[in-house]
């Protein structure tokens, strides 16, 4: 766990963080108290959110690894959360070591931390950006700097969309980025929904109070309403478990209870 007696500059250990909770219940030590029990509580409702947050993760980075296969070499992570081991710039390193990565954020904490875990990396870099407008990371004159948008870049909008709380809204963001974007570019994305278990929505909420985010679970045909300026490639919109599985990796009995669904989209 990270020490309690000592944080970066700026970083406040007592209001719950969305990030470090997540960092929390990935195994990872950049969190504190605060955030450790609202985690906890997560956990008594939704005794799957561990294993949904791992899963999370091992999509995110199956999904980068695919891409950087297909020939990609720029990444912008935005709404990045915390750059822990296994994040974007890692996952796209280990498959093309020339690649770029953007991480952005709008959460002064989440960048504190970023930009202290970064140091030393080359080519990457931890920029200011509201999720709300994604497609205004393109314009940034440091983004700028590393990102050449003459080429394919590939977009992480990892647990951001179900932080837009008007789904219009959310549909807009997406459909600006697609058209900031140039051909050749992919989206990949996560997106909480309450399909599996609608009724524990407030109970989730309420878990959710003390923090300073805020999410919406949507069902399966409003997130595909949200990302449809993209074509998804195979095997579509699918809970984050079943997105092109690893073989060898044991796998989820029920892929459901990730509440998370999950896909990659193209832009033509």
């Amino acid at each position: 766990m990270a020490d309690e007696e000592w944080s970066p500059a700026g970083v406040d250990l007592t209001t719950p963080n969305t990030a470090r909770i997540y960092d929390y219940l990935l195994g990872g030590k950049d969190n504190y108290a605060a955030d450790r029990e609202v985690a906890e509580q997560l956990i008594e409702v939704i005794p799957e959110a561990r294993m949904a947050a791992r899963e999370n993760h091992a999509f995110i980075g199956r999904a980068v690894r695919f891409l950087a296969g297909e020939g990609v070499r720029q990444f912008i992570d935005i709404g990045t959360k915390l750059p822990a081991r296994g994040n974007v710039h890692e996952i796209a390193a280990e498959v093309a070591p020339d690649a770029t990565v953007v991480f952005a954020d709008g959460d002064p904490v989440v960048l504190v931390h970023a930009r202290a875990l970064l140091a030393g990396t080359p080519r990457t870099a931890a920029v200011r950006c509201d999720p709300h407008r994604p497609e205004a990371v393109t314009a940034d004159p440091e983004v700028r700097e590393l990102i050449d948008f003459e080429q394919p870049v590939a977009c992480v909008l990892d647990r951001v969309l179900h932080f837009i709380g008007d789904p219009a809204e959310a549909a807009a963001a997406v459909r600006r980025l697609h058209e900031a974007l140039p051909a050749g570019s992919h989206l990949v994305f996560t997106h909480i929904t309450h399909d599996p278990e609608p009724e524990s929505g407030g109970d989730v909420g309420e878990v959710f109070k003390p923090t300073s985010g805020h999410f919406w679970g949507r069902s399966r045909a409003e997130i595909l309403d949200i990302v449809g300026s993209f074509e998804l490639v195979e095997p579509g919109l699918t809970y984050t478990s079943l997105w092109r599985p690893v073989p060898s990796r044991p796998a989820v009995a029920h892929p459901e209870r990730t509440f998370t669904l999950a896909g990659v989209g193209r832009r033509r």
